[in-house]
């Protein structure tokens, strides 16, 4: 049992719907991204995704892609990742925290992908969402991350068909990411209506919760999406007010609000 598997495990309890947000890790800088981090679980975070930085995240949206590349500009790194986030667990060792990346960072780091995990452990990660490494691949990371402790998440999408969905949710574990969209990050959301039958459909196969993003962007878009699911994801929205320069307690007070949209789904 990972954080992850104990904080879904007793939101269930409770009949609430989990609240996952995305930030990229050292955008604007590390200190601003930890002072962040450290407001979002007050804010009703449940369960946070924290972006790696790398140079081609082909899932991205023109608002993820640029908080990118001002992390990068800013030093950021899958090292500078781990360290704010060993940071945080100096204060906070319950909320769930999962890196979302791709591979390469990974891979070409010193020691590759075992001293990675090692890192990765020490650092107090639960989870993976490297979006690059297709099922066909799990032997490179997926299968060493679960012997080594960590949940590593999945992807799903419109485009998952029967044919495919058991493959994908093989070795899927703490929860599966429904992309709502065939598209991009911040992007327009899909319709609650539509993505209920695909929440089912995935959930049956996974056993596992299901949790929805892409494209949710306010309170109510929130509300409707998490209703239909097990939580959902929002991401670019909030990346987008770090990028305008908000003041911290701005940007936690927008995620205020869209915690209290989805726990009310």
């Amino acid at each position: 049992m990972t954080r992850i598997d104990d904080r879904f495990a007793a939101l269930k309890a409770e009949g609430k719907k989990a609240f996952v947000t995305y930030i990229m890790a050292s955008d604007p800088d590390d200190a601003t991204t930890l002072q962040i981090m450290r407001g979002l679980p007050e804010a009703g975070v449940d369960v946070i995704e924290l972006g790696m930085p790398f140079t081609d995240p082909m899932a991205d949206g023109a608002t993820i892609q640029a908080a990118g590349q001002r992390a990068l500009a800013a030093g950021g790194s899958v090292t500078r990742t781990l360290a704010i986030l060993k940071e945080f667990r100096k204060t906070d060792n319950e909320t769930p925290v999962v890196l979302m990346g791709y591979y390469n960072p990974i891979y070409a780091r010193q020691g590759g992908v075992d001293q990675f995990l090692v890192d990765a452990v020490d650092a107090g990660v639960d989870g993976l969402i490297i979006v690059d490494l297709p099922p066909e691949e799990d032997a490179e990371l997926c299968l060493p991350a679960q012997k080594a402790g960590l949940n590593f998440i999945r992807l799903a999408t419109p485009t998952t068909d029967d044919r495919r969905l058991p493959a994908v949710v093989r070795n899927t574990s703490g929860f599966v990411y429904y992309v709502s969209v065939t598209g991009i990050t911040g992007g327009p959301s899909a319709n609650a209506a539509d993505i209920a039958p695909e929440v089912a459909r995935v959930a049956k196969a996974a056993n596992l919760p299901v949790v929805v993003g892409f494209g949710i962007s306010t309170a109510e878009a929130a509300q409707q999406t998490a209703a239909v699911a097990d939580g959902c994801v929002v991401g670019s929205a909030i990346v987008k007010h770090i990028a305008e320069g908000r003041p911290v307690p701005e940007i936690l007070s927008f995620v205020k609000e869209l915690a209290e949209g989805a726990h009310r789904g």
